[in-house]
């Protein structure tokens, strides 16, 4: 059983923040410990903020791995001009140079099939230009990948509707917009 950390919690809304306010969290809480602590225990008020720390450490990682802004747009543009030949050619070469053995998908809801070291997923991107995603597609998606006992991966420019959302939450269908797309781009 994969372990998945809730939406909302602390340390999951901490990681999605800029880095620094982990840090600030630890450092407060640090100083109010060794405040509150008997003196000869004080010494130890510091690692109070320890596990904020971590946090600040792994989410300034993921902050300076992240695409910028800058090769978003450019993915976004790039992306939006190709033709769906174009588009599946890119991201063939993109799971392929991850270490992912790429096929195309014969049967309905996904377009590709890439198979890794944790499994057989399922993508769909045929959509991948569609200003907004309706919940079809995803239920497509989802009823290929139960089928074919995989992962289900759903990659578009657009936004998803919030019935689309919720059902892909549900479904654990991974949806790949923007700094997901930004790493297809080949540099």
């Amino acid at each position: 059983m994969k372990l998945k950390m809730a939406e909302r919690s602390l340390f999951a809304i901490l990681l999605r923040s800029p880095w620094w306010i982990s840090f600030a969290i630890a450092i407060v809480l640090g100083l109010i410990a060794s405040v509150l602590l008997p003196r000869q225990y004080a010494a130890l008020g510091p690692s109070a903020g320890f596990p904020f720390f971590v946090i600040g450490v792994i989410a300034a990682w993921k902050q300076w791995q992240a695409p910028s802004a800058t090769r978003i747009a450019r993915a976004r543009q790039v992306f939006s001009d190709m033709a769906w030949r174009d588009f599946s050619g890119v991201l063939e070469q993109a799971y392929m140079r991850k270490g992912f053995t790429v096929t195309h998908y014969a049967g309905k809801g996904a377009d590709l099939e890439i198979l890794g070291p944790n499994g057989k997923s399922l993508v769909s991107g045929k959509r991948w230009k569609a200003a907004s995603t309706g919940v079809e597609p995803l239920k497509e998606l989802a009823a290929a990948a139960d089928t074919a006992s995989a992962r289900a991966i759903y990659i578009t420019l657009g936004e998803l509707t919030d019935n689309a959302r919720s059902f892909a939450n549900k479904k654990n269908i991974a949806v790949l917009r923007d700094s997901d797309l930004a790493e297809f781009l080949p540099k």
